[in-house]
């Protein structure tokens, strides 16, 4: 049974003037979209036809006369910005995180070229082909750049509080005290949470763990919006919160100013595998299960081939000056092999530049029982490790230790991106679900080293590893590579 609404005691705070940071930073990518586009398509058409009144010709059994370029170039620059409007690629559903931006902004410019070409095809209009290959992926690309421009300022507005959305949680105090941890650790994803309506509705007292005040009941919601100054209602899991009662939180939004989220109890799930399919009117969320098709395998085995070839084929100089630097700077190989478990719980031979002393693995003992990091049972971790050589803490600050690996990669038995290469012996601690990790080849680079590498607790390690392995995306192996340049050339050590 549902209790009856409670008062809320800030009842006295002015409610909140509506934020138009979402129309005002729409408004700024519009029109540095249109001054992007101006620039590249002009830029294109002066670059292949000079500064001269150049003319789109007609075929003769056409109705149309020739007309000049600079106003088919006028009309190309006011329908790729009509293209880019209609698949809402300035929605701040996409905005500031995730590739969805992108990718609305590469499917509108595709389109229009592909409508371009076929109205040119019906018409029997001979647009310069070279005209048009120069325009498009010189303006997808440019545009690219001028929205991650955009989207590192909003990054740094939305780490100092600002340009993101007020957020009022509704469900049980466990589940809203997870989401709010959540959404606190990536401010950049624009939600920042004001409070909270619990089925306890303990007024004037805070979600435990959080400094997020409870403004009342589930009931309260109306009111706690007020309070507030919410924008936006996330509602999480609560048997205390029928699906009528989401529906009524969802009739009492403002259209276009306030919005509902739901946050299901499913997590670390993305991408193509999450499918939302109406059902007697219920919006049922379908989650596959992950699969690997020989086709993705072949992709990312390409993928890492070619890759690392040229990898080695570029860095070759650099090998060779830290083998050498290895060589005379300590006793002992140059480089060290050590048993990890791979695809399938295979084991293979790992090789990395030694960085540390010969008996570095006889001293491990020792150092496991002098020190272990809290909340870490199965992953050994030392930031001043007294095996490691001169040489090797100046390698291992930048990875460069790991270069080796690249080699691996050409062998097969490693990838560029993927799980953190385990020892055997922590695969034995391993729980039943952990080893859903083996369906992918472990990589040199993965979410575990761009996340806090060496300083992640067990449990985030195994999340990113899992989250990898079940959303795994060439895109996405981009993105992590991108990133891992970033995280090496940042004073740390990795996770080893």
């Amino acid at each position: 049974m549902v209790s009856a609404p409670s008062s809320i005691s800030s009842s006295t705070r002015v409610p909140r003037a509506p934020d138009r940071w979402r129309q005002r930073y729409a408004r700024r990518i519009w029109i540095s979209d249109l001054l992007v586009l101006i620039w590249v398509v002009y830029g294109t058409q002066i670059a292949w036809f000079g500064l001269g009144n150049a003319q789109v010709s007609i075929r003769e059994d056409s109705r149309l006369s020739d007309f000049s370029y600079w106003l088919f170039s006028g009309g190309l620059v006011l329908g790729w910005m009509w293209v880019l409007s209609l698949i809402d690629s300035r929605s701040e559903r996409v905005i500031g995180n995730g590739n969805a931006e992108y990718k609305r902004v590469l499917d509108a410019s595709v389109r229009l070229f592909g409508i371009v070409a076929i109205i040119a095809f019906l018409l029997r209009v001979d647009v310069a082909r070279g005209f048009l290959l120069i325009s498009l992926p010189m303006g997808v690309l440019i545009l690219f750049v001028e929205r991650w421009l955009w989207r590192q300022w909003l990054i740094s507005q939305r780490l100092r509080g600002r340009y993101s959305a007020r957020v009022l949680l509704v469900g049980s105090e466990s589940t809203v005290a997870h989401l709010a941890r959540e959404l606190q650790r990536t401010p950049s994803a624009g939600y920042r949470v004001v409070g909270a309506c619990v089925p306890s509705g303990k007024v004037a007292s805070t979600i435990e763990g959080t400094e997020i005040p409870i403004m009342g009941n589930v009931n309260a919601v109306d009111r706690a919006l007020i309070a507030t100054g919410a924008d936006t209602v996330a509602v999480t899991s609560t048997d205390e919160l029928p699906p009528d009662k989401v529906k009524q939180i969802s009739w009492g939004l403002e259209a276009g100013k306030q919005h509902l989220v739901l946050a299901p109890s499913i997590i670390d799930i993305a991408g193509p595998r999450i499918q939302t399919r109406p059902v007697s009117g219920l919006p049922l969320i379908h989650v596959e299960t992950p699969r690997f098709s020989r086709g993705q395998r072949v992709v990312k085995r390409t993928v890492d081939l070619i890759a690392s070839l040229l990898g080695v084929i570029v860095i070759s100089p650099a090998l060779a000056f830290l083998a050498i630097s290895v060589r005379l700077s300590s006793d002992g190989p140059v480089f060290f092999r050590q048993t990890r478990v791979g695809l399938g719980g295979k084991e293979f031979s790992m090789i990395k530049f030694r960085s540390m002393v010969t008996n570095a693995e006889e001293l491990l003992a020792d150092l496991e029982k002098q020190q272990r990091d809290a909340g870490n049972e199965v992953l050994f971790k030392m930031k001043d490790d007294p095996r490691v050589t001169p040489i090797g803490r100046v390698m291992r600050k930048f990875s460069l230790d790991e270069l080796p690996q690249l080699f691996n990669v050409i062998g097969g038995s490693m990838s560029l991106v993927g799980p953190r290469p385990p020892l055997p012996k922590e695969v034995a601690l391993y729980a039943d679900h952990v080893h859903r990790r083996f369906l992918a080849k472990p990589g040199i680079t993965g979410l575990w080293q761009v996340s806090g590498r060496s300083t992640l607790s067990w449990e985030d390690s195994v999340r990113l590893d899992l989250s990898y392995v079940e959303n795994w995306s060439l895109v996405g192996d981009v993105v992590i590579l991108g990133k891992t340049a970033k995280a090496a050339l940042a004073p740390g050590e990795t996770a080893h």
